[in-house]
């Protein structure tokens, strides 16, 4: 512990900072009210990537509270597997998508690490085989979706087909404008059948893309991370930003809303993706299953053995 200095007052030491809480800002509405892209016409330039929309805290705060959800949400989560294994029929699907280091991985590694991993399913969509391709964009999508009681995160997800394909023109225009609406009935498809949808855009800025990518080359630690690909990708910025706009806006509906994740601040992207999970679980309220046998008797068994 550092000694008082001759002369200080007690007064003038610096005081013990009171633990940051989340700002509510709506009625109930939740860091899901803040970050939803309301409906009608999107224009991501209008989007601040370093907001901290819902949170008053620094980089420090924000980490703590990240680590002080994970009770919380881990809880969550069991009643929703356990309501799963007992003949519930619901599940979660968290899509990320986003450019090139806009922290898929990390949210993964951060937000869904505070959680039982028998309790998610986590998919990374690569580039499509062959084989993939002749069944239809949607067919390997399918085979990801989480059983119920699951929580499904897409690394990349059904989206790269009007975001890259249309981009690189790996399809004609009138095969990607078809898409969207086959997007949106299959996600109401997945909505009917008790699959609740969170899709979240990492927004970041070229200039915090550019930092990630040359940090990634100044650490040879990093080197695995980064794929020359980046920069070719990095060029087609503008076209990017295009694609993403069509796709949130043409894809954002009641039941499969899209949400804005600020995301050059890492610590709040985490907080943000996992707060918003934690209150779509809250909001399905899933509950303990009931024993479906005789609990006194089988304690009065347990105690003879």
């Amino acid at each position: 512990m550092a000694k008082q200095k001759k002369g200080q007052k007690a007064a003038d030491k610096p005081a013990v900072k009171a633990p940051v809480k989340a700002t509510e800002p709506t009625a109930g509405g939740g860091l899901r009210e803040l970050l939803r892209v309301p409906a009608g016409e999107v224009d991501l330039a209008t989007y601040d990537t370093r907001a901290t929309a819902g949170f008053n805290g620094t980089k420090e705060d924000g980490k703590l509270a990240l680590e002080n959800l994970g009770a919380e949400v881990s809880d969550w989560q069991e009643r929703l597997f356990a309501e799963g294994r007992s003949g519930g029929e619901r599940s979660i699907l968290l899509v990320l998508q986003g450019m090139d280091t806009s922290g898929k991985g990390g949210v993964i590694r951060h937000g869904a690490g505070l959680m039982d991993p028998q309790g998610l399913k986590i998919t990374s969509f690569k580039a499509p085989t062959p084989a993939e391709k002749r069944r239809g964009f949607l067919w390997r999508i399918r085979q990801a979706v989480p059983e119920h009681g699951l929580i499904g995160i897409f690394d990349r997800s059904h989206y790269e087909d009007v975001l890259i394909a249309r981009v690189r023109e790996l399809v004609t225009p009138n095969v990607w404008s078809r898409r969207y609406d086959q997007i949106n009935e299959f996600e109401a498809e997945l909505t009917a059948s008790g699959v609740t949808i969170v899709k979240c855009y990492l927004h970041i800025s070229p200039d915090e893309q550019l930092a990630r990518l040359q940090a990634r080359l100044d650490d040879p630690t990093k080197h695995w991370k980064y794929n020359p690909g980046d920069v070719d990708e990095r060029l087609l910025w503008p076209d990017y930003m295009e694609a993403y706009q069509a796709a949130i806006e043409r894809c954002n509906t009641p039941d499969a809303p899209w949400y804005v994740i600020p995301g050059d601040r890492k610590w709040y992207r985490n907080w943000a993706v996992t707060t918003i999970l934690l209150e779509t679980l809250k909001e399905l309220n899933p509950e303990w299953p009931t024993a479906d046998f005789d609990v006194e008797k089988e304690k009065k068994r347990l105690a003879a053995t």
